[in-house]
């Protein structure tokens, strides 16, 4: 079913719209939130409060890409359950690891009035993304939106995991200075 068939099912408030998007975006939400929780039994949580939140905003929300949509409710949800779950840090899960990496070059923006800056960040993110071949692009997102492992990205591109490493670790120091550069206090 086509995605524009199902928001429309959505606006309609069909319930069938539930049903279809878990036919259709199922695995690939649940593989978002397993990367992020590493509990199947969580993950598979996370994807239903997926399909509840969906409902719920849309309307009034009309999304241009339903997979994006429902990607991005999915990890939000993720991460939320990751923070409660992991107050004191436990440590030795995969995305302590990929938060600590990412930390090292860009620093939370917590506050409220700073929403306007956060946006100009992501901006500046994606513009900085946006010059990189699309393999270093690629393997960026895997590890940073899609919390893979160094492993599964590796056998992906089949290349070594030092390889991966090596490729993550320039691309976040070049980030680093990137965002220096246009003036970010990190």
């Amino acid at each position: 079913m086509e995605d524009e068939q199902i928001v429309s099912m959505y606006w309609n408030r069909k319930e069938q719209a539930l049903i279809e998007s878990s036919n259709k975006y199922g695995a690939y939400c649940h593989s978002i939130a397993f990367n992020i929780l590493s509990s199947k039994m969580d993950a598979e949580e996370c994807v239903n409060d997926t399909w509840l939140n969906a409902w719920n905003t849309i309307p009034p929300n009309k999304p241009f890409s339903l997979a994006s949509f429902l990607g991005r409710i999915t990890r939000n949800l993720a991460f939320n359950r990751y923070k409660l779950q992991h107050r004191i840090k436990r440590g030795g899960t995969n995305m302590t690891l990929v938060l600590d990496e990412l930390s090292e070059c860009v620093s939370g923006l917590g506050d409220v009035e700073k929403t306007w800056q956060r946006e100009e960040l992501i901006f500046d993110i994606n513009k900085f993304l946006s010059r990189l071949s699309k393999k270093k692009q690629y393997i960026f997102i895997l590890r940073y939106w899609y919390a893979n492992g160094i492993g599964d990205i590796a056998e992906r591109f089949g290349t070594s995991e030092n390889n991966v490493s090596v490729i993550l670790n320039r691309i976040r120091k070049e980030l680093k200075k990137y965002l220096l550069d246009k003036g970010y206090d990190l």
